[in-house]
């Protein structure tokens, strides 16, 4: 069940799904990196004053992590490898970032959040695929013999 989560993905038979899925994967993970995460750390007073604000406790661990998830997760599930723990780290960032930072915000503000969001869960949901490093090193040479 562990080994499943860090590093299981289902088995999708198309071979242009699973290329649909790289494509997503690596574009969603880079972004989140390189636009959002590589700024976080180390995190920047401001930051940590809007984590702050949020009622965090600890504003500085929290603003960490933040960052952590966002830069270290974005990479992992640009390149496959952790992908649902990977997910799950901007799935949690993107989630607070929607529902508490932006909660009063119209839904314009939001939209980039719940976009990341969403994508994370359906990686969350689905894995890395059958072109990522985790099919290469869980036991899926049933469910994909390269």
């Amino acid at each position: 069940m562990l080994k499943n989560f860090l590093i299981g993905t289902e088995r999708i038979e198309s071979s242009l799904a699973n290329i649909g899925l790289l494509l997503l994967r690596v574009f969603i993970g880079l972004t989140m990196a390189f636009q959002h995460g590589s700024g976080k750390i180390p995190p920047s007073e401001g930051f940590v004053s809007v984590i702050e604000k949020l009622h965090f406790p600890a504003p500085f661990v929290f603003a960490w992590l933040a960052g952590i998830g966002e830069f270290v997760g974005g990479i992992l599930l640009a390149i496959g490898l952790f992908s649902r723990p990977s997910a799950l780290m901007v799935s949690i960032t993107m989630g607070v970032a929607a529902f508490m930072q932006h909660a009063q915000d119209p839904f314009r503000q939001k939209e980039m959040a719940l976009l990341y969001l969403f994508a994370g869960l359906m990686f969350l949901c689905v894995g890395s695929g059958k072109y990522g490093i985790d099919a290469i090193f869980s036991n899926n040479k049933k469910r994909y013999p390269y």
